[in-house]
């Protein structure tokens, strides 16, 4: 299931690294670095605590492509 995401920019115009946006989101820097890299797809919770944070729709960090 390709689900493509743009996390990390969203870090960064944050201003945060993967430690810091793990503590905002209840998660571990190692979770943030598999959603970057698409090794990992988030639960619909993470990825709607992710968005808030971001001060963003679901939509606008992760997309969901079919093959």
């Amino acid at each position: 299931m390709p689900l493509y995401n743009r996390l990390k920019e969203y870090r960064a115009r944050l201003g945060v690294n993967q430690q810091e946006m793990g503590a905002l989101v209840g998660t571990s820097r190692q979770t943030i670095s598999q959603i970057e890299r698409g090794d990992y797809s988030p639960s619909v919770s993470l990825a709607l605590k992710i968005a808030k944070v971001c001060e963003a729709q679901v939509e606008d960090i992760f997309q969901y492509e079919e093959e």
